[in-house]
């Protein structure tokens, strides 16, 4: 029996999905809601040779042939009448295996997405480098044609993107939108990204910053004036700076760091939280912006580890925000549980004495709450189902935090 890769896409459309999983020894699989599920149980077991006819299909001959070199690949998908998929193709005990992540078709608006206000101040800058960035499936596709559509929207520029693979079709609106595919439109980011210098773009956005030879492009760029729009698969705001610093040798670090700290505008970092009604996700985003006490901490390797208190003193002045800061807002505005905001901050007591206004812990609750917790982070692959951090717990809930014990 074979499968129509168009017809499978369309049953798992219709029913939800976020992602596809095709692997040979079992059925087609899908991601709904964060969990994974059959398709269909009538859809028969996949076979190794089925999938590597449908990677074949996929594939032109060209392409086909670099797969077999490198073992895997990225590709851009298209159902007129149904919408966009990316599709990642990659080699696992001998076999092919594909994994496909449904595009919403619609490119979303800023003012949809519950992002802090001062993403729209970002969204307005001028020049400079501008970084999101997140574990994979954490949204950072959709903030960023969001910020892209904001300013085709608003402002007469010329925006080019380098991607892999294109996921949002945006066309024109205020704007001219040029979007260059790798692998069809361009060879690498770099040569892209040297390209694009003579190609008179006002904003450019490099869909990832991979190697050294793109962060240096793209700090140029941003030095000469342009905007430039990247992402990183970082944790937080500051291991965003060292992740760049450390493309490059000891003795190149000193002219990065001056270089980072003058064309560096802004980082976000963003995690998906379960919405409390179980309606969708709500993002969780830290966000530095580059002012004068940030870039001297960038500068000056002594203090970069200060980047985070920066980031919490900056709230009301600047709209910066660390992870806690903005999840204690959304459970404040009862868009997250309390036990969501514990499954994502980094400091589950720290949290817990902030949000509590807990004081001292008496040793038995904090023992009990310590070890009643386990945590396993999965990474789904949609702006639906982004970024589920699943939480085992001994008993039928999670617990809440330890209670303040008063001194006697």
């Amino acid at each position: 029996m074979t499968i129509e890769l168009d017809e499978l896409l369309k049953i798992a459309v219709e029913k939800g999905a976020s992602d596809v999983h095709l692997k040979a020894g079992i059925v087609p699989v899908m991601r709904r809601h964060g969990k994974l599920r059959p398709i269909a149980q009538s859809l028969p077991t996949l076979t190794g040779e089925l999938i590597e006819k449908l990677v074949q299909n996929l594939m032109s001959e060209r392409q086909y042939e670099d797969y077999k070199i490198k073992k895997e690949m990225d590709l851009g998908y298209g159902i007129r009448g149904l919408g966009r998929f990316r599709i990642n193709v990659f080699r696992q005990r001998g076999t092919s295996r594909i994994v496909i992540r449904n595009i919403p078709h619609v490119v979303p608006q800023l003012k949809d997405l519950f992002l802090p206000p001062v993403v729209q101040k970002i969204a307005n800058y001028e020049r400079g480098l501008v970084l999101l960035t997140g574990a994979t499936g954490s949204g950072k596709s959709t903030t960023i044609a969001a910020i892209i559509d904001y300013i085709n929207r608003h402002k007469n520029r010329h925006i080019l993107t380098i991607e892999d693979p294109i996921e949002f079709l945006i066309r024109d609106r205020k704007s001219i939108i040029t979007q260059r595919e790798l692998g069809v439109d361009a060879i690498d980011f770099p040569t892209a990204l040297r390209s694009s210098l003579r190609q008179d773009p006002d904003i450019i956005f490099i869909g990832e910053m991979r190697d050294r030879n793109t962060i240096e492009t793209a700090l140029t760029a941003a030095e000469t004036g342009h905007l430039v729009l990247s992402t990183l698969h970082t944790l937080d705001t500051h291991e965003s700076v060292n992740r760049i610093l450390s493309v490059f040798s000891e003795t190149q670090q000193s002219q990065v760091r001056l270089q980072l700290g003058s064309v560096l505008r802004a980082i976000m970092c963003q995690r998906l939280a379960t919405r409390i009604d179980g309606s969708g996700f709500v993002p969780a985003v830290e966000v530095m912006i580059n002012n004068a006490r940030v870039r001297e901490m960038i500068e000056n390797p002594g203090r970069t580890k200060e980047i985070p208190k920066a980031i919490e003193e900056g709230k009301v002045t600047f709209g910066m925000q660390s992870f806690d800061q903005s999840l204690f807002e959304l459970v404040s505005n009862e868009l997250i549980s309390y036990e969501e905001a514990l499954r994502l901050t980094d400091n589950n007591e720290d949290f817990a004495v902030r949000f509590g206004g807990i004081n001292q812990f008496d040793e038995n609750e904090r023992d009990r709450w310590r070890n009643n917790i386990k945590y396993q982070k999965k990474v789904s692959n949609a702006w639906d189902e982004l970024s589920e951090v699943e939480l085992e717990e001994s008993g039928s809930s999670p617990p809440p935090p330890p209670k303040k014990t008063r001194k006697s």
